[in-house]
């Protein structure tokens, strides 16, 4: 009998198996033979904050099935970022490596400012909260007290969600979750979050009530409203979420200084473990982010290097709106701060682009800036993993007299090296030169 060729369609499926082995195999059967990135063109999408079934993705991706989208694609630069791990880092830059990709990782995370502890910064309903996140990390592997923080960050996000299921549990009686059980298989990691809760408690509900009309009157009866996306659409899920989880909700317990690390602790760890600081702007309407003068200073305080932006949720096609002018207004001051812009759509949520259309009116002037932002991060990541020489580090306050002329340098590696020279970065002496650097990428 002849053997039969892989199905593409069924290799990108299997891109997203929980099984490790089996994504490396889909990606070296799909790339077997062909040469996908020699004539691929220099484009100028980028998405540096796609986050991974690792923590959740809307479509289900792994880190090599983002990889091998945004390969396709053709994108400039590509990244990944997950909530409280870095469990996708090596399988990420192993298959960017694989699809000549340029590539970075990093880790988000909700932290405490002290400083704005009684203001909602872009953590909604939550003043005092933010979003931080940290980009460009050169591994996952952390020892001593970087890694004690790591499992501290996981260990804190496991203990809320338990928490959460306990009160939960008792609302949307007689359905209940065992987070081990019923939650945990859900991920390929153990690093559940609240969309993987909802996605149980559906798949529990429809255990439950095995009767469609039983069904709809149970979640009408706890939603309050007539459901939508049964048994377990993600309009269902949504529903799920905001009645039980999200601010006014049953289980909803507003979180205290406690709760996260503090801002300052976590740009600690995110400098030590060799990555860049980045805050989390979301649309400048929060009272933090009105104050975003104050807030960026008190964020550079304690190390923040770059901002991150969500560009496709700041814009309506066509719409000249207070969201966009703000959208303006933090890129122009972060140019003004030497801040690189990070910027990527997320994915967590279902509907959300994988990539931002960069040819809009509204995003077309911004481009540069974002695409410097992204050179800016891959330069770093290939320097740090190479001889820990990133942004970020000692050897870059040495050999630059200012941020601008430290950016110049890292925009412009990030544009020039390409993947396949990365090995010439590997074991850099402490004493070469940025110019000894872009004449190795050059020759």
């Amino acid at each position: 009998m002849a053997r039969r060729d892989p199905d593409p369609q069924e290799l990108e499926t299997q891109l997203d198996s929980f099984s490790p082995v089996a994504r490396r195999e889909a990606l070296e059967a799909l790339t077997r033979g062909s040469d996908l990135w020699s004539d691929r063109p220099p484009g100028n999408a980028v998405n540096l904050h796609a986050h991974t079934f690792f923590s959740y993705n809307a479509y289900g991706y792994s880190p090599t099935h983002l990889a091998w989208l945004a390969c396709q694609a053709g994108w400039a630069v590509a990244g990944i970022v997950d909530f409280d791990v870095l469990d996708g880092l090596e399988e990420f830059h192993t298959a960017a490596k694989l699809l000549h990709l340029k590539a970075c990782v990093g880790m988000e995370t909700r932290v405490f400012v002290p400083e704005f502890a009684d203001v909602e910064i872009n953590s909604p309903g939550e003043p005092g909260i933010a979003y931080h996140l940290g980009m460009g990390f050169p591994t996952s592997r952390l020892d001593g007290e970087l890694g004690e923080f790591a499992r501290g960050l996981r260990h804190r996000s496991e203990e809320r969600n338990r928490e959460l299921i306990a009160r939960v549990n008792q609302y949307l009686s007689p359905v209940a979750l065992d987070y081990d059980g019923d939650v945990l298989p859900l991920t390929p990691g153990g690093n559940a979050t609240e969309r993987h809760i909802c996605l149980a408690y559906a798949q529990a509900a429809r255990h439950t009530f095995a009767d469609d009309t039983d069904l709809a009157r149970y979640w009408r009866e706890k939603l309050g409203a007539e459901p939508v996306g049964l048994p377990e659409g993600t309009g269902l899920q949504s529903a799920i979420r905001a009645r039980t989880m999200k601010q006014g909700g049953v289980g909803y317990v507003r979180p205290d200084s406690a709760a996260f690390p503090r801002l300052e602790e976590m740009s600690r760890f995110i400098l030590a473990a060799g990555g860049i600081p980045t805050y989390a702007w979301l649309d400048g309407t929060s009272g933090g982010e009105r104050r975003i003068e104050d807030l960026l200073q008190v964020a550079m305080s304690t190390g923040v290097a770059a901002i991150n932006i969500i560009p496709d949720r700041n814009y309506r096609p066509g719409v000249r709106d207070e969201k966009l002018g703000n959208l303006y207004a933090v890129v122009a001051r972060a140019e003004e701060l030497h801040l690189p812009v990070v910027v990527g759509t997320e994915m967590n949520s279902p509907g959300q682009k994988l990539v931002d259309d960069f040819a809009s009116e509204e995003l077309r002037p911004l481009v540069p800036v974002f695409v410097k932002g992204a050179h800016i991060v891959y330069a770093h990541s290939a320097l740090q993993r190479g001889s820990g020489m990133g942004y970020t580090g000692e050897w870059a306050k040495r050999s630059f007299a200012s941020a601008a002329a430290r950016n110049e340098f890292y925009s412009t590696l990030g544009r020039e090296l390409q993947p396949a020279q990365e090995d010439r970065l590997v074991g850099l002496p402490e004493e070469v030169t940025p110019g000894q650097v872009r004449d190795m990428v050059a020759r």
